[in-house]
């Protein structure tokens, strides 16, 4: 299994635990500002969880490219990896913080893990779009 597959396959697992901590947390009575926490907490499984699970799985198991490269690119698959775990932790901050202090830092914030995690995305189509191919 390549290193940055355990990269991904390690986040997503993290991912899970901190998501599903999140989602308990947000539906025990307690202090005000917690319900912020719901749009995390389904950010952080569907993207951190899911998504993490599949472009691990993907990278690792897609048919391969060639010899010297059979996984493609790792330069875009770690590009991939930064991309989008830098624009989760920012809108994990973000969009709480949002919820409670509207306009400012945050909002720029928000944005810009939105165009992380979409970089994140379409680095990993680049680099397994070749992969995809007919026998």
């Amino acid at each position: 299994m390549p290193a940055l597959t355990r990269w991904f396959l390690r986040s997503a697992l993290v991912y899970l635990v901190v998501s599903l901590f999140l989602g308990v947390l947000v539906v025990v009575p307690s202090t005000s500002g917690v319900a912020a926490l719901v749009p995390v907490s389904i950010h952080l499984f569907m993207v951190g969880w899911v998504t993490q699970m599949i472009f691990g799985v993907a990278y690792w198991m897609f048919p391969r490219l060639s010899g010297g490269k059979p996984h493609g690119s790792e330069r875009l698959g770690v590009l991939t990896y930064v991309a989008l775990n830098a624009g989760l932790m920012a809108r994990a901050v973000a969009e709480p913080m949002l919820s409670l202090r509207a306009g400012g830092p945050w909002a720029v914030l928000l944005v810009l893990s939105g165009a992380l995690q979409w970089l994140g995305a379409v680095v990993f189509v680049v680099n397994t779009w070749p992969r995809v191919k007919v026998r």
